[in-house]
C-alpha cells in the first residue's frame, strides 16, 4: 500500500487527508522535516510514497494525476512529491539534503515537498510534472491566498475534465465524433465498478472473434450481426485506452494486449468473411491474404519510419514545414486523417459494408483504400527523408535491423559482402532490397509451383537481404528496408499459394502470414517497451525473412499441391506455437517483474 507523509498538520475543514486516502493512499503525519525523513526511511523501498504539503488546496484529479500514475518513477505537482520504487533513492538524497539545510525546523514556512521536487530538478533528475491546465493545486501562504485557491477550485469541475482527457488527444473523425462522445462515459462506468483496461480489451477481443463468426455464417442476418458487433468491439476498443487513462491504469502488459488484440480482432475478421463467402460459392482468400498483407506492410512503413527518425538530429525539412501549415487549417486536419483510413474509419467501413453488401465487395474496397492510404503516406515520408537532413543515431540503426527480421542466411551474405556492400551509395540498400524482393515474388507468379526458379530467386533475394543489412541502416531511406522485406516475403507466400490451386491453400497461407505478422509485431512492441528484439535464437528458429522465403519456394517445387498445403499448414502452427509461446513468457516475465508502465495511444492506421 502507498504512503502519503504529510508534511505538517492540515489546516481546519481541509480535505487532503481523506483525498490521499481516496487515492489509495496510507495517511501518515509529520510535524517537522527531520520527523518527515523518519517516516520516510520507515517505509518500505518496493512501495510508493509521497510527501505531501499539509496545506495543499486543489482539485482531487490534480493529486491523482500527480500522485498515482505508475509511468514515472519521480512526478510532483505543486504541494507535492512522490517516487516508485526506481525513483526512491533519489527522493531520500534530496530529503536528506533539505534536512540538513533547513536544519530540521517546522515545515510551515514553506514546502519541503516543492523544496525536494525543485532539487531533483538541480541534480538532474527526470521529475514527470502532468500538464494540469485548469484544474488547481496550490499551497496557499496565508488565509486569503486559501480562500482564494477553494475558490478557484469550486469553480472548475475536475471530474468533466477527467472526461475529457480520458480521450486520446489525437485521433481519427470517425472515433472523435462518433464513438468518443459516449465511450468515455463507459469508460467512467466501468472505473466505478472496478473493472481494469486489460478485461475491456479482452472484451473488446471476445466481442470482434464472436462477429468474425457471424461473418463465417455466410448468411445475411450473419453479416448484419458481424458488422454491428465489429463497430461494438471497436467501441470498446477505444474505451479500454479512455479506461486507462480515466483511472492512470497504465502497465506493460496493457500496452501489449491492445496493440496485437488490435491485430487479431481485424485479421480474425477478415478470415470469417473469407469463410462466409466460401459457404456462399465465392472464394476470396487470396483478398483477405492480400488484405492483411498490405495492412501490415503499412504497419511496418509506420514503424520503420518513426524508428529511423525517434531520436534523429537535425530532425527538420520543408515537407515537414509544409506538413505543420496544413495543420493550422482545421477541415484539412481532419481530411488528412480520414484519407490515411485510420482505424475508426476502416472499421466503421469495412461493418457497413458486411452489412449491405458481399465479402468481395468490402475486400475490394479495403484494398482500394488501404492501397490509396499506403501511398499517400510512404510518399509523404520519402519526401520527408529527401529534403530532411537528419543524422540518425546507432539505436536506429539497431532497431531498423531488429525489424528487418534477418536470419542466419541473410546475417551470413551480410558478413560475407560487408565490404563491397560499404562501397554502396546511399540510395543503393533500399533499392537492392526492393530489387531482391521483386525478383523472388515475380519469379513465383510467373513460373509457379513445381519449377526450380522459385527457390533460385529466393536464394538470389536472400543474398540481396544480406547485402542490404550488411551496413548500419542509416541512410535516408534505409526505413524502407523491413517493409520491403515484409511485402518480399508475405507476397510470396501469397503468389505460390494461389498457384497451388487446390482447396485449403489459400487459408493455410493466410495462417502462414497471420502467424509470422505476429511475430513482426511482437517485434516492434518489444523495441517500444524499451526490451530490444526478440531473442537471436527466437529468430534462428524460425528461419528469418529470408529462410522461411526459401522454405516456401522449396516447398512448393518438391511437393505437390495437396502436400504443399498440408505444409504450410503445418508450418503455420509450428511459426505461430514458437512465436506466441515465447512472446506471452516475454510480456507476463515483464509484467510480473514491474517492467514499467507504458500507455501506447496506438497508430491511427
Amino acid at each position: 500500500m502507498p504512503t502519503a507523509i504529510l508534511t505538517g498538520q492540515p489546516v481546519p475543514g481541509s480535505s487532503i487527508e481523506g483525498d490521499l486516502r481516496s487515492l489509495g493512499y496510507d495517511v501518515r503525519t509529520a510535524a517537522d522535516p527531520a520527523d518527515a525523513e523518519t517516516l520516510l526511511a520507515q517505509v518500505p523501498g518496493d512501495q510508493r510514497v509521497a510527501l505531501v504539503d499539509a496545506r495543499f488546496v486543489g482539485h482531487l484529479h490534480a493529486l491523482r494525476l500527480g500522485l498515482t500514475d505508475p509511468r514515472f518513477p519521480l512526478a510532483a505537482v505543486p504541494g507535492a512529491v512522490t517516487a516508485q520504487p526506481a525513483g526512491r533513492q533519489a527522493l531520500t538524497r534530496a530529503v536528506a539534503r533539505e534536512t540538513s539545510a533547513g536544519g530540521g525546523t517546522s515545515v510551515v514556512v514553506d514546502s519541503l515537498a516543492d523544496r525536494v521536487a525543485t532539487a531533483l530538478d538541480g541534480e538532474g533528475t527526470d521529475v514527470h510534472r502532468p500538464e494540469l491546465g485548469s484544474l488547481v493545486a496550490a499551497v496557499p501562504a496565508d488565509p486569503q491566498a486559501r480562500n482564494e485557491a477553494r475558490q478557484a477550485v469550486a469553480s472548475v469541475d475536475d471530474e468533466a475534465i477527467r472526461l475529457k482527457s480520458a480521450v486520446k488527444a489525437r485521433d481519427g473523425f470517425f472515433t472523435t465524433f462518433c464513438i468518443s462522445p459516449y465511450s468515455r462515459y463507459i469508460a467512467r462506468w466501468c472505473a466505478r465498478r472496478g473493472l481494469t483496461p486489460n478485461q475491456v480489451t479482452t472484451a473488446s477481443l471476445i466481442t470482434a472473434l464472436i462477429a468474425a463468426g457471424c461473418a463465417a455464417t455466410g448468411t445475411r442476418v450473419g453479416f448484419v450481426a458481424a458488422g454491428l458487433l465489429l463497430i461494438f468491439s471497436f467501441v470498446l476498443d477505444c474505451t479500454d485506452g479512455q479506461l486507462a487513462r480515466y483511472s492512470l491504469q497504465y502497465s506493460t502488459l496493457g500496452a501489449w494486449l491492445d496493440a496485437t488484440f488490435d491485430r487479431a480482432k481485424e485479421y480474425a475478421y477478415y478470415a470469417g468473411l473469407a469463410l462466409g463467402a466460401a459457404r456462399g460459392g465465392d472464394d476470396v482468400w487470396a483478398l483477405a491474404l492480400g488484405a492483411m498483407i498490405l495492412q501490415t506492410c503499412r504497419h511496418v512503413v509506420d514503424f520503420s519510419f518513426n524508428e529511423a527518425n525517434h531520436d534523429a538530429t537535425a530532425n527538420t525539412s520543408p515537407t515537414a514545414a509544409l506538413s505543420d501549415k496544413l495543420d493550422s487549417v482545421g477541415w484539412t486536419v481532419w481530411l488528412r486523417r480520414m484519407i490515411v483510413l485510420p482505424i475508426g474509419e476502416r472499421w466503421a467501413m469495412i461493418a457497413v459494408l458486411t452489412a449491405v453488401t458481399t465479402p468481395r465487395i468490402t475486400f475490394y474496397a479495403l484494398l482500394i483504400g488501404c492501397a490509396f492510404a499506403a501511398t499517400y503516406t510512404t510518399a509523404g515520408r520519402v519526401l520527408r527523408s529527401l529534403t530532411r537532413k537528419a543524422r540518425r543515431t546507432d539505436r536506429a540503426a539497431q532497431a531498423l535491423a531488429d525489424l528487418a527480421d534477418s536470419g542466419e542466411r541473410g546475417l551470413g551474405f551480410a558478413a560475407v559482402l560487408k565490404k563491397p556492400a560499404r562501397r554502396l551509395p546511399g540510395f543503393a540498400v533500399p533499392v537492392v532490397a526492393l530489387l531482391g524482393g521483386a525478383l523472388v515474388v515475380a519469379v513465383s507468379a510467373a513460373t509457379g509451383p513445381g519449377t526450380p526458379w522459385p527457390p533460385l530467386a529466393a536464394l538470389v533475394y536472400a543474398v540481396t537481404s544480406g547485402i542490404a543489412v550488411a551496413r548500419p541502416l542509416k541512410g535516408a531511406l534505409d526505413w524502407l528496408v523491413p517493409p520491403v522485406f515484409r511485402a518480399a516475403e508475405y507476397c510470396t507466400v501469397l503468389v505460390l499459394a494461389a498457384q497451388a490451386d487446390v482447396n485449403g491453400a489459400l487459408p493455410a497461407a493466410f495462417g502462414l502470414v497471420a502467424a509470422v505478422a505476429y511475430h513482426h509485431y511482437d517485434t516492434v512492441y518489444r523495441i517500444r517497451g524499451g526490451a530490444g528484439a526478440p531473442p537471436a535464437w527466437l529468430v534462428r528458429t524460425i528461419g528469418g525473412h529470408e529462410g522461411r522465403t526459401l522454405l516456401v519456394t522449396l516447398l512448393a517445387a518438391v511437393l505437390t499441391a495437396s502436400q504443399f498445403t498440408v505444409a504450410l499448414t503445418a508450418l503455420a502452427v509450428a511459426v505461430a506455437l514458437v512465436v506466441l509461446v515465447e512472446s506471452i513468457r516475454f510480456w507476463v516475465t515483464a509484467h510480473k517483474g514491474g517492467a514499467p508502465a507504458v500507455h501506447d495511444e496506438g497508430e491511427p492506421a
